[in-house]
């Protein structure tokens, strides 16, 4: 049980229930129907998220009655399990979406993924705050690396792209542990070279690369000021313009930036072959990136991104869900038309509005000003988890901490660039607000073992 000594984050408590509050409000907007009943209706879609709810309240006093040592010390064995739960999706899996994600279990459908993510936390956490493990040696760093990658290989063939990009935020802790900028810098790489590759082909995508790496080493050579190396990145992106179209110019002044500050990052004066290096890896990333585009992701999934590339334009199929919560939030104006007014919502235009599609509700409803509330309260959860991670004497404490903040703050920026069409559709929910069951608890499990540890910080050591 809970000790006297117990010191909970009531801040982070009290943010949490504003959130989920807030959640089921638009919840229930989004699903009201013409009969009410009871809030706790299991026949309603807010009926069920009520009733989920209380068993999340459940969930809490369960998490912070247990010993914080436990989590520690069972960090292993709990990832282990979540592994074999997403393993087993492959035998005993339901389809739902086109993704073979859940397990029927009769009354209710579950998806392991979601208590993966804080079972994949605490065992980085132990990992890497082991007195054994060196966080700078490469076979350490690889082992991390695979306990962050092992859900990802299990996860993205179902297909769902979009669990398994959450799981690799995980990376953010091992940065703040003292991994080297040359994993991150890899990763920015490697994403800004997938969507260029998508826009222009694999093989002007590598031309361009070899371009801008000739002229900077050049510069670089010749002790050019930085001001000088990104004009002359723009001018190769201006004459690429001329000759080709606005697309190219993008993607070379994308890519350019990006090698530019790769390589500025390595505090080395011979940058020869870190250069090789990045353009291997360029010509490396576009055409594998290309074939798992083309080969891995679904058909659905492709269109998406087409679609928010501007590629294609399918307002009436696949494109339907983004333009109406565009035009949904749209409507909202400054001040919305009030809860459970909005017309959109009402008509049900926008498909799983109450799940993925939540935040259209709150901008058509609650207009400008609610949807600034929400993103206020969820940066200031952010910066709270931040804050709770910082002042850990424990270091497995401090990584979790880390990882809770990765992980929701990609939830948090993919949803919402998702809803208002920066980001493809990937199928990843709002944190606390979106409706299911699964998402609700595993967001509440991932936050409160990390209450807990906190409560502890003083004694736990």
């Amino acid at each position: 049980m809970a000790g006297s000594n117990a010191k909970i984050d009531w801040i982070t408590v009290l943010l949490f229930i504003l959130l989920v509050g807030f959640g089921w409000g638009n919840i229930y907007s989004a699903s009201l129907t013409d009969e009410f009943t009871s809030i706790f209706d299991i026949n309603q879609v807010y009926g069920k998220q009520s009733i989920r709810i209380l068993m999340s309240i459940v969930l809490i006093v369960l998490i912070l009655s247990i010993q914080a040592k436990f989590y520690e010390r069972f960090a292993s064995i709990i990832y282990i399990l979540s592994l074999l739960s997403l393993l087993g999706l492959y035998v005993f899996g339901k389809e739902i979406s086109g993704a073979t994600s859940w397990y029927d279990l009769g009354v209710a459908n579950l998806q392991p993924s979601e208590f993966a993510k804080a079972a994949t936390a605490l065992a980085l956490a132990k990992y890497v705050s082991d007195l054994q493990v060196n966080i700078f040696e490469f076979k350490h760093q690889l082992r991390a690396l695979l306990i962050i990658g092992l859900p990802v290989v299990f996860i993205a063939p179902q297909p769902d792209p979009g669990s398994a990009i959450v799981f690799l935020s995980l990376l953010i802790p091992l940065y703040r542990e003292g991994l080297s900028k040359y994993y991150i810098n890899t990763g920015l790489v490697a994403v800004a070279v997938f969507v260029i590759t998508l826009i222009i082909s694999p093989l002007y995508t590598s031309i361009l690369a070899v371009l801008i790496a000739v002229v900077y080493f050049y510069l670089k050579k010749e002790q050019r000021s930085l001001w000088l190396i990104v004009a002359t990145i723009l001018a190769i992106a201006f004459f690429i313009f001329f000759l080709e179209n606005e697309q190219y110019y993008l993607s070379a002044i994308i890519l350019g930036l990006v090698i530019v500050y790769t390589v500025l990052s390595i505090k080395q004066k011979n940058v020869l072959p870190k250069i090789l290096m990045l353009l291997f890896l360029v010509i490396s990333f576009s055409f594998s990136g290309d074939y798992i585009f083309e080969n891995v992701f679904a058909q659905r999934h492709r269109d998406r991104f087409n679609i928010v590339l501007g590629k294609q334009v399918d307002n009436q199929g696949i494109g339907y869900n983004t333009a109406q919560s565009e035009i949904a939030i749209g409507s909202g104006g400054w001040t919305g038309k009030g809860w459970t007014q909005g017309t959109q919502t009402k008509g049900k235009f926008v498909p799983e509005q109450h799940t993925d599609y939540i935040f259209s509700t709150v901008g058509e409803e609650w207009g400008f000003l609610g949807s600034s509330l929400v993103i206020v309260l969820f940066t200031l959860l952010l910066l709270r988890i931040y804050m709770i991670s910082e002042r850990q004497k424990s270091q497995f404490n401090r990584v979790y901490g880390y990882g809770v903040l990765s992980i929701l703050f990609i939830h948090f920026s993919i949803n919402i660039g998702m809803v208002l069409g920066i980001f493809p559709t990937v199928g990843i929910p709002l944190p606390f607000f979106s409706y299911g069951g699964s998402a609700l608890w595993g967001f509440t499990i991932l936050l409160f073992i990390l209450v807990k540890l906190d409560s502890k910080r003083m004694f736990y050591e």
